[in-house]
């Protein structure tokens, strides 16, 4: 039995072929899954074409070149320092952990990938080293390299052997799909949810290549099933539609096999592979090769973010952080001097200075405009509010849910850079049981005895977490409120128990915290979905989420989602 890791190695072989091809064209490959596979692919490329590893912090100047400041301060004069992207036309750029490249480091590369001159353009290998699913390159990238490969769970054994073809003269020499073809192409592509026009070209690109690779010069429906699994299926953002019930009963009887002697005949296989392609058949090959984790989030109608998605919102930071580009202006407000960047904005005018001041002596003139800060991106901790129902007689067993969900998010909390708090409302008011914290033995200190019972201060409990929520989020915090509760407040904020009262509290508590501008999630825990929750939701203007059967599990991967 074929182990599951042979077709992922056979396509990986195929699109890595398939690119050594025309790197310029299919612009290049995102190979997923650190592992000695991967490295035995890169390995192997590099074997075939001028490899360049971009660091993963590389700076703006070093990126589009600039001023060579050592040069230019032996000279006495400006010597330009050609970029990064200048030095890789024409050979392919190896990007290590992909999934962290910044937007504006994606926006230059991809930039450069579409350069008008095809022989001034290069190839682009995005290893990606995301763990989660949703940790993935920038779309600006992976929308401009062809083929996308798992590599996590395949063996190495023959990867490095694979025989890449020399590259073509003339892309003129790639075979073109038919009319039916490429509309076989676009319906799968529209059965699968990829509404991009670059991976339909990429597709029937990578179609001529699989035929110009087997030595053909028509293309035919196997090469169309390779094109669909290698470029549409990881981009699929949906599973196909079933088939028609009927069309099971509409199938006729399979024709009787051919007459012994004549099965082996390959002008018969020939006739029958260069029909004209079976858009069913193709959709179904591409559904099978859709990679597991990607086949889980869509049945899940999970939808992939962009690359770092864990922790709180970025914001730039004068001393700490992700390194940016330096930026005109003063070091003032704890900002530091970027000294090196200064000095190569100072030195192509030093000529000119000079003869406007008669002074012939040497040194640097430094000019106000020439001073120039670092800065750094920084990403602050989130922070999940938890605010429970505690009220009744089920308040045991939501308590024992938020508990378990609280336990299962810290025990992520230094992967993503999040901490847990939990507030419990019941009888007359709302308590913080857990302030901020991202200690799972002191979380587990304070769940261990929690009260329950009694009234429902539903008010009560969206005013605590709205404080809570806009106290963290001057001192930085990204803060989400999770409220766990059926809607139904009894409690007013003045302790009444007027019903009528307490919900319009309820609702004005909820109106606060979307004023503040407070992300959250209401999770109705009764039965059956209610009204009161869905109107709490809409007030706060936070997602709505009936789930009558959760449980800490279930809470987890619901939270997880939205931070």
């Amino acid at each position: 039995m074929t182990s599951p890791a042979a077709p992922a190695a056979d396509d990986a072989a195929l699109a890595l072929r398939a690119f050594a091809l025309w790197p310029a064209g299919f612009g290049g490959l995102w190979l997923r899954g650190p592992g000695p596979a991967r490295d035995a692919l890169v390995e192997r490329l590099g074997t075939a074409v001028h490899l360049r590893r971009m660091p993963a912090h590389i700076d703006g100047e070093r990126l589009h070149g600039g001023i060579d400041l050592a040069a230019s301060l032996a000279a006495g004069r400006s010597v330009p320092r050609t970029g990064f992207l200048d030095e890789a036309r024409g050979g392919v750029v190896i990007a290590p952990l992909a999934e962290r490249i910044t937007p504006a480091l994606a926006g230059s590369v991809a930039q450069a990938l579409d350069h008008a001159d095809a022989a001034q353009r290069f190839g682009l290998v995005l290893l990606d080293d995301g763990a989660e699913r949703d940790e993935v390159p920038p779309l600006s990238l992976t929308e401009r390299v062809a083929f996308a490969c798992d590599l996590g769970t395949t063996a190495p054994a023959g990867l490095a052997a694979i025989e890449l073809p020399a590259p073509l003269a003339s892309p003129a020499d790639l075979p073109a799909c038919t009319a039916e073809g490429l509309e076989a192409l676009a319906a799968v592509s529209l059965a699968l949810g990829v509404d991009s026009g670059r991976a339909l070209r990429f597709a029937a690109l990578a179609a001529g290549a699989s035929a110009r690779l087997d030595g053909r010069d028509v293309v035919r429906e196997s090469d169309l099933a390779a094109a669909a699994r290698l470029v549409l299926s990881p981009r699929a953002t949906r599973l196909p539609p079933p088939p028609p019930e009927d069309q099971a009963e509409d199938e006729t009887p399979p024709p009787p096999p051919p007459p012994e002697g004549e099965a082996d005949n390959p002008g018969d296989q020939e006739r029958e592979d260069t029909g004209t392609p079976d858009p069913d058949q193709l959709i179904a090959a591409a559904a099978a090769a859709i990679p597991p984790g990607l086949l889980e989030a869509l049945a899940d109608g999970r939808t992939r973010r962009g690359a770092g998605s864990g922790g709180g919102a970025r914001h730039l930071s004068p001393l700490r952080g992700r390194p940016l580009a330096a930026r005109q202006g003063l070091p003032r407000g704890g900002a530091r001097l970027a000294l090196i960047d200064t000095l190569r904005a100072a030195v192509p005018w030093q000529a000119l200075r000079r003869a406007e001041g008669g002074d012939t002596r040497s040194g640097l003139r430094i000019m106000k405009d020439d001073v120039r800060v670092r800065r750094f991106e920084a990403r602050s901790a989130s922070v999940t509010i938890f605010a429970v129902d505690a009220s009744g007689s089920a308040a045991f067993t939501r308590l024992a849910e938020a508990k378990g969900a609280v336990e299962l998010l810290l025990a992520q909390a230094y992967v993503k850079r999040t901490e847990v708090a939990l507030v419990a409302f019941r009888g007359n008011e709302a308590q913080l049981l857990l302030p901020p914290t991202r200690s799972l033995t002191r979380a587990r200190r304070a769940l261990t005895e929690l009260p329950g019972g009694g009234g429902t201060p539903l008010a009560a409990g969206l005013s605590m977490v709205c404080t809570l929520g806009t106290g963290l989020t001057r001192r930085g915090y990204t803060p989400l409120l999770v409220v766990l509760t059926d809607g139904r407040g009894n409690i007013a904020l003045d302790g009444s128990t007027n019903r009528a009262a307490a919900t319009d509290d309820a609702l004005k508590a909820g109106r606060a915290i979307a004023a503040a501008g407070l992300a959250g999630v209401v999770i109705d825990i009764s039965p059956r979905p209610r009204p009161e929750a869905a109107a709490v939701a809409g007030a706060m203007r936070a997602r709505y989420v009936p789930l009558p059967q959760a449980n800490a599990a279930t809470l987890s991967k619901v939270i997880g989602a939205l931070t």
